[in-house]
C-alpha cells in the first residue's frame, strides 16, 4: 500500500498550513526519516520527514498552496510498488486544487491613501534572515532563488562567497541628513506567527481567569553545582540555569497535577506526561519547543534536547515533534537581565512559569549582611483549575528543589 503524508497538525488550534518547498521531487527515492518537504504553519517553517522508505510518485499539493491539516500532500510508494497515480489524483476534492494561489486574504488592506503593495514585501526564510542579520547584510541586496524569489540560506551563502558582504560593509556611509518628522505611517501585515500569537493571547487573557504567585529562590547551590558539572562535559553539553529550572518544575508538577492539566468544560484533564514547553524568541515572535517527559530525564539530556530544539526554532527548521504536546510552559527572560515578570498562559495549559535573572545581590543571612545569588519566579495559573494556596505550595516545593539541587540528579 502506498504511504500518504498529510499536512501535520502543530498545536491544538492549527487549522491549515502552506507547502513552502518540495525537497524531494516526483520520481525521486527517499529514505525513512529524510526531509520530504518544508511547510509553513502558524508557528514556524517546519521540516516534514518521510514516514517510510520508497519513491515519491505524486505530489497532491503545489508549492505555496494552503491546505487544511490532515490533507494528503504526497504519495510515497514502496520499492517496486506500482501505484495508479491518475486514480489517486482524480479523487482529490475540487477545494484542494493544486493550482491555488498564495493566499493573502488574511492581510488587512489600508483604508487611507497609503498603498500596500504585497509584491514589494521581502520574501526571506527565517534562517536567511538570521544569517543576514549576523553578517550585517541588507537582505534587499541579495537575489532570491527560492519560490517567488524567496531568499534562502544558499542565496546568503552565495552572496557572501561572491564578495557581496565585503562590498556592502566597505561601501561609504551616506551623509547624515535631518530626520524627517512628517514621514508617512507604514502598514505592516502580520506574519502567520504574529497572527497566531495575537489570536491565542487574546483568547487566553479574555477566557482564562489568571492569578499570579511570586517567590524568590536562593540560587547559590545551583550556580555552584552547574559550574562543577560543566567542568566535566564538552562545550556542546554544557548545562544552563534554565535546565535546572525545567527539571525542578517538572518534578514538582508530579505532586501538583492540577497545574499540569487542561480545562475541559465540566472536568479537568490531568496530563499523564510532564512535557515542558520552553518559550524561544524567534524572528517575529515566540515559539514554544517541548521537552517530552521532562520529569524522568536527566538534567544533561534536558540541556541537550532543549539546546538542539531552540537552535532549530531560531533557524526556522523545527520538526513537528519539537513543538507538539506541551503540558506546562517555562518562559525565561533572565538572559535579558529581567528581574521578574508575569507571563500569559499558553492554552490549553493550566499554568506558565515566568523566570527572571539569577543575580548576585545583597542579602541578610543569620543577621548579617552578605551577598547571595537570587532569582525571582512567578507562576501564572488558571483559577478555574487551581487556587492561590495550591499555587503557593507548588512554588514552595519548586523553590526547595532548586535550593537543594543535588536532589535533581538522583
Amino acid at each position: 500500500m502506498p504511504e500518504f503524508v498529510p499536512m501535520p497538525k502543530l498545536g491544538f488550534d492549527m487549522a491549515e498550513g502552506r507547502l513552502v518547498r518540495k525537497v524531494v521531487q516526483e520520481g525521486q527515492p527517499i529514505k525513512k526519516g529524510e526531509i520530504l518537504a518544508e511547510v509553513e504553519t502558524d508557528k514556524a517553517t517546519v521540516e516534514v520527514e518521510a514516514y517510510t522508505t520508497g519513491t515519491v510518485v505524486a505530489w497532491l499539493v503545489d508549492e505555496n498552496q494552503f491546505v487544511p491539516i490532515g490533507t494528503n500532500m504526497v504519495v510515497i510508494a514502496a520499492p517496486g510498488e506500482q501505484v495508479d497515480v491518475d486514480s489517486i489524483k482524480s479523487q482529490i476534492p475540487k477545494s484542494q486544487n493544486p493550482k491555488a494561489e498564495l493566499q493573502t486574504s488574511n492581510i488587512q488592506r489600508p483604508t487611507s491613501n497609503v498603498q500596500l503593495q504585497t509584491s514589494n514585501l521581502l520574501k526571506i526564510s527565517p534562517i536567511a534572515r538570521r544569517m543576514s542579520d549576523e553578517l550585517k547584510i541588507d537582505p534587499r541586496l541579495i537575489t532570491g532563488t527560492g519560490p517567488e524569489g524567496r531568499i534562502t540560506k544558499k542565496d546568503v551563502e552565495a552572496f557572501t562567497k561572491s564578495g557581496g558582504a565585503a562590498k556592502a560593509a566597505s561601501a561609504p556611509s551616506p551623509v547624515a541628513t535631518a530626520v524627517a518628522v512628517t514621514a508617512e505611517d507604514r502598514i505592516v501585515p502580520l506574519t502567520k506567527l504574529r497572527q497566531a500569537i495575537a489570536r491565542r493571547m487574546v483568547e487566553s487573557k479574555t477566557s482564562i481567569p489568571h492569578f499570579y504567585v511570586t517567590t524568590e529562590v536562593d540560587m547559590g547551590a545551583v550556580i555552584d553545582l552547574r559550574k562543577q558539572l560543566n567542568g566535566l562535559v564538552s562545550e556542546a553539553e554544557k548545562i544552563s540555569v534554565n535546565d535546572f529550572v525545567l527539571k525542578a518544575a517538572a518534578l514538582t508538577l508530579r505532586d501538583y497535577p492540577y497545574l499540569n492539566a487542561s480545562f475541559n468544560g465540566n472536568s479537568v484533564i490531568q496530563r499523564g506526561h510532564v512535557n515542558m514547553g520552553i518559550a524561544v524568541a524567534v524572528n517575529g515572535g515566540l515559539l514554544t519547543v517541548v521537552v517530552k517527559d521532562c520529569d524522568v530525564k536527566s538534567v544533561k539530556i534536558i540541556a541537550t534536547e532543549a539546546k538542539a530544539m531552540a537552535a532549530r526554532a531560531r533557524d526556522g527548521k523545527v520538526k513537528p515533534e519539537d513543538v507538539e504536546g506541551s503540558t506546562f510552559t517555562v518562559s525565561n527572560l533572565g538572559m535579558f537581565e529581567v528581574d521578574s515578570f508575569t507571563a500569559i498562559i499558553n492554552p490549553p495549559e493550566a499554568a506558565i512559569l515566568a523566570v527572571g535573572a539569577a543575580k548576585e545581590v545583597a542579602v541578610v543571612k543569620d543577621g548579617s549582611l552578605t551577598t547571595g545569588w537570587r532569582m525571582k519566579a512567578t507562576v501564572s495559573a488558571d483559577h478555574r483549575m487551581t487556587d492561590g494556596a495550591e499555587a503557593a505550595q507548588f512554588m514552595q516545593a519548586f523553590k526547595k528543589k532548586l535550593e537543594e539541587p543535588l536532589r535533581l540528579l538522583i
